[in-house]
């Protein structure tokens, strides 16, 4: 499996990821919740009884073999914000769905990223203790011949052993890093993953500047925008409070078919089965004030804690945008640095070979030698993979990186 492959399968069956899918159609229902009242209601039911005496009412209404009700919003000022501000706390989740989507893909590419380079330190770890072995056997050799001392034999297989020791840590890790990757795209145990060796991140462009990357950060930041609609929601939700002080009307219809059963005849001077009235209703808020004070006053206080809140984050944002940018720079150049010791210690093993031939120098600084360029593979390949890493989640922080893995 890719990188590209395992970030495109964790987007559509990650579990954190589905969540915040979910949570993000919740608050999109809400707004038909919050538009309902708007949209004509009907109910149809019966009121059937059997009186004895003046005809008395059920639940406000006449005895009744069939009733219907309709009613709906023709002016409500308050409701009309709190769709608005329904629509705004929407868009909130969704801001929060996306900014997880960033999140996930980013860990499941660091997560990849950890597990390619156990495996690749798995195999060269391998190489090595095959290597020793062979080592092993010529410095046995080279003792019962009477040319080693027998103390680099037992050297010799000291170093065997921890070489094998340090190949079990690394199949146990390497193990425990494709059951985390396994875990992040929702796959079960008998699902084995195998990495492919890639150079993406290191080819995916950066910002040129430490200003562009802030600048793009706080662009695209998914965290500010859903602050931002939290914001707008709250200005709404006021407005819904001030708008309690308005008076709103309601469309009611109501049909009934009575029965005769009822006594109608006997105590009201005309009598008919079907009956029906269709109308308005007309509330004015006279003494609230105290109520809708004191609700705008809460309502209030939430706006300035959103404002705080928003200016945090964006501070926030540029700062951690310009330490992730610092963090590249500092790992490119340790990764550089890593590369040029490396280079050294492959050209001074070709060197320490080219004497243990010529027999100038004894076995054991030929060991020496390749220990120490093994040592510098490792310590290039940690230094790749932490670079790697760190210029993803610059990319995250800049609001880029599912654009980047694609």
């Amino acid at each position: 499996m890719t990188l590209q492959e395992a970030v495109d399968l964790a987007l559509k069956q990650n579990p954190d990821y589905l969540l915040a899918r979910l949570d993000e159609q919740k608050a999109r229902q809400a707004i038909r919740e919050a538009n309902a009242p708007f949209v004509t209601r009907i109910a149809v039911g019966s009121g059937l009884a059997k009186g004895n005496g003046f005809p008395l009412s059920i639940e406000g209404s006449a005895p009744s073999i069939m009733q219907a009700y309709a009613s709906r919003y023709i002016y409500n000022r308050a409701q009309s914000f709190r769709v608005k501000e329904a629509g705004e706390m929407a868009h909130a989740a969704g801001q929060s769905t996306s900014a997880k989507s960033e999140e996930i893909a980013y860990q499941v590419a660091a997560n990849y990223l950890d597990f390619e380079r156990a495996t690749r330190a798995l195999v060269s770890a391998s190489r090595q203790v095959e290597m020793l072995v062979r080592m092993e056997g010529l410095v046995e050799e080279r003792v019962k011949a009477g040319r080693e001392i027998p103390l680099e034999l037992t050297r010799a297989r000291v170093q065997t052993a921890r070489a094998r020791t340090q190949l079990g840590s690394l199949r146990s890790n390497a193990e425990l890093l494709e059951e985390t990757l396994r875990s992040d795209l929702a796959l079960g145990d008998q699902v084995r993953l195998a990495p492919v060796e890639t150079q993406l991140p290191s080819q995916t462009p950066l910002p040129p500047s430490e200003d562009a990357a802030v600048a793009d950060a706080l662009g695209n930041s998914k965290e500010i925008r859903r602050l931002e609609a939290i914001h707008r929601a709250k200005r709404y939700q006021l407005d819904a409070e001030k708008a309690a002080r308005y008076p709103h009307v309601d469309l009611v219809a109501q049909y009934a078919l009575l029965g005769r059963y009822n006594n109608y005849e006997d105590f009201f001077k005309t009598f008919q089965r079907h009956n029906g009235q269709l109308g308005a209703s007309i509330q004015v808020p006279i003494l609230n004030g105290g109520l809708v004070a004191a609700r705008m006053a809460q309502v209030g206080t939430e706006i300035a804690q959103a404002n705080l809140r928003l200016a945090a984050a964006r501070s926030g944002i540029a700062l951690e945008t310009r330490r992730l940018y610092s963090e590249v720079r500092q790992g490119e150049q340790a990764r550089d640095l890593a590369r040029l010791e490396l280079d050294l210690a492959r050209e001074t093993l070709s060197v320490t070979l080219a004497k243990f031939d010529e027999g100038r120098v004894p076995l054991s600084e030929v060991e020496q030698a390749r220990v120490t360029e093994a040592q510098k593979w490792e310590a290039f390949y940690d230094a790749q993979t932490t670079t790697d890493k760190a210029r993803l989640n610059l990319l995250r922080q800049t609001g880029t990186l599912i654009a980047a893995l694609r």
